[in-house]
């Protein structure tokens, strides 16, 4: 056992769930093998504990380093801000800089509240919808965090959020009379919407939605639901955390013409170091002040520092472009190879967050396992996801598509053969949320 894995079975002593994030378990990817920890990082570039390189096509720290590890602008940035006192009984300065540039970015919104993790913004979010209305209940696309807000829709149907991501979420834990305040809809699908919102007319604080992961809008989509939730009163939110930045400078609403109520920004604002936004049309925005909505740490300096510094460089370097092309030939090159080989896939999501799945009914996730199995013998963070960043370029992600040709025989040689299962050095990898133990 690699010392990685031995240090992650010490963990699961220590630590409930092995992890601090569902996402990043050692078993959501190979059970066993999974090198779990990292020692050094640099542009896409992972070193683990035993000092093997890695190329990281797979998260990309779970979509937060959208410039790369280690990326020396940043890096330069917030270590001026370290020496120079990253925390002091003063308000930092970056902060009105980056609520100005958020706004200037955003023209419809015109305040800003900061956190520094996703889920927590969006849980401020959602306390300023509640608090602007007077109302409790909210209607919801898309996955948006671990908080009792949205856990609470699983209270009343175990399986309502499995389609938003992460099937097999628990409510454990989440208090029983927060049961009926939360309900899920399905992206582009308006009869949904349309009837939880007559259900609950006049009942109903927020919309909360991604504005997009896996595939686009239809073109009344949007406008339906801005049109409905107006006449109803009710506070749009726009999570932009896993989408923004990433199409464009500013959330992905900008390019389809969409102004939400309220938007959240975390993930790719600041490059991995811990930093949320929360901003919005000052009539919303306001209640946050009858409210109480606050927390030290989110006065400290690195992340407004960290999120200006990544904003401004991928103005410069004209980010989107870059992670839109490098995405789009990892895309094609899954689809090329999946004919290639006759192996039945399904390509999906934005370019700079591309996705795959075999279609093998028995097999998906043996497949899956045995893809990210061999990628790792191969010398790559892999998995059936690739999020891209400005450290991918095209050769590097020619390298990949060459491993990921040698990978795609070996599992169309497995189906063939009816041995793909033994092909595997350990179990199967996790699909969705379980215990350890």
């Amino acid at each position: 056992m690699k010392t990685g894995q031995k240090l992650y079975e010490e963990a699961k002593k220590l630590i409930p769930g092995g992890t601090q994030l569902l996402s990043k378990r050692p078993e959501m990817f190979l059970p066993g093998e999974w090198p779990a920890y990292y020692s050094k990082a640099e542009g896409c570039k992972v070193w683990d504990l035993d000092g093997n390189e890695f190329l990281d096509f797979s998260f990309m720290g779970i979509g937060s380093c959208i410039l790369g590890y280690a990326d020396p602008d940043v890096n330069a940035a917030v270590i001026n801000a370290v020496q120079n006192g990253s925390m002091t009984t003063l308000n930092c300065p970056e902060e009105v800089e980056l609520a100005k540039l958020l706004i200037e970015l955003h023209p419809w919104a015109q305040m800003a509240r900061f956190a520094r993790t996703g889920g927590e913004a969006m849980s401020i979010s959602v306390r300023i919808a509640r608090a602007a209305t007077k109302r409790d209940k909210v209607l919801f696309c898309g996955y948006h965090g671990w908080h009792d807000w949205y856990l609470a829709a699983n209270l009343s149907e175990d399986a309502a959020l499995d389609g938003h991501l992460l099937p097999g979420l628990q409510p454990s834990g989440v208090p029983r009379h927060l049961k009926n305040s939360s309900f899920p809809f399905n992206y582009n699908n308006l009869d949904e919407f349309r009837s939880l919102t007559k259900k609950y007319e006049g009942e109903v604080a927020a919309v909360v939605m991604e504005s997009i992961r896996n595939f686009d809008p239809e073109p009344d989509f949007f406008p339906t639901i801005r049109r409905i939730c107006d006449e109803q009163g009710i506070v749009l939110i726009m999570d932009e955390i896993t989408a923004g930045f990433r199409l464009n400078v500013g959330g992905a609403h900008l390019r389809m013409g969409f102004d939400p109520d309220i938007a959240v920004f975390a993930k790719a604002i600041s490059n991995g170091i811990p930093m949320s936004a929360v901003i919005g049309r000052a009539k919303f925005m306001d209640a946050a002040q009858g409210s109480f909505i606050s927390s030290t740490y989110w006065t400290e300096r690195l992340g407004p520092t960290a999120a200006i510094a990544t904003i401004r460089k991928a103005q410069r370097v004209d980010l989107p472009k870059h992670l839109v092309t490098i995405g789009t030939q990892v895309m094609d090159g899954w689809k090329r190879l999946g004919e290639k080989h006759g192996l039945h896939i399904h390509v999906g999501g934005i370019a700079p967050l591309g996705h795959f799945a075999f279609e093998l009914k028995d097999h998906a996730m043996v497949a899956k396992t045995l893809f990210t199995q061999e990628m790792l013998k191969r010398g790559f963070l892999a998995t059936t996801s690739c999020y891209i960043s400005f450290a991918h370029t095209a050769i590097l992600a020619d390298k990949y598509l060459a491993a990921t040709d040698e990978v795609f025989a070996m599992i169309a040689t497995g189906i063939h053969e009816n041995k793909l299962e033994s092909m595997l050095d350990g179990p199967v990898c996790h699909g969705g949320f379980k215990r350890l133990s």
